[in-house]
């Protein structure tokens, strides 16, 4: 199976139209939101195209083949509007014995882990900037950026994942960095 991973979508209707060509062009099954889906936020500028309803639009349609947890930005209302669960801190995706701990970043971080074992998959967004590295206990770390308001980068960006490798991309599809499995 292959995941398209993403985060800080921020409410932009260009952003999520765009990332939902590459799930489709990549040949992807699942997509993993890692968060801060509809609301821009207070400290954060309107993203091109701000129109969460659109955003969810979007994205209900391909309601059956995300796997979602909740950003610092996302709310009850927010629930309201997307016919998938936003509000889990976190989830847990098991793959042919590779497990992958999603969540936004705000609670659980590269410097405030949740228990993981070398080998496991912690991703996270939040920063809006992009990492894929090993940290000292051998656990990969995988932030695929803000696919609306990149920040360090200087990109708006994702993440794929499948049993034999986690890749970053620009939005526009180039890949930037890719990790073997």
């Amino acid at each position: 199976m292959k995941y398209l991973i993403c985060s800080d979508i921020h409410g932009s209707a260009k952003a999520t139209r765009l990332i939902l060509d590459q799930f489709y062009k990549l040949e992807c099954q699942k997509i993993i939101l890692l968060g801060d889906i509809l609301y821009h936020g207070p400290r954060n500028p309107l993203p091109e195209e701000y129109n969460p309803k659109e955003v969810a639009s979007l994205l209900n349609e391909n309601a059956a083949n995300i796997i979602a947890c909740r950003g610092n930005c996302d709310s009850e209302v927010d629930q309201m509007m997307l016919q998938f669960p936003i509000l889990c801190d976190s989830a847990l995706v098991c793959q042919n014995g590779l497990r992958l701990f999603a969540t936004h970043g705000h609670i659980y971080s590269p410097e405030k882990m949740p228990p993981l074992f070398a080998g496991d998959i912690f991703l996270f967004g939040h920063s809006h900037i992009q990492v894929l590295e090993k940290n000292k206990s051998e656990v990969i770390l995988c932030n695929p950026g803000s696919v609306s308001l990149p920040k360090g980068n200087l990109f708006s960006g994702f993440a794929t994942f499948s049993e034999n490798s986690l890749s970053l991309y620009k939005l526009d599809g180039k890949l930037i960095q890719e990790m073997k499995l």
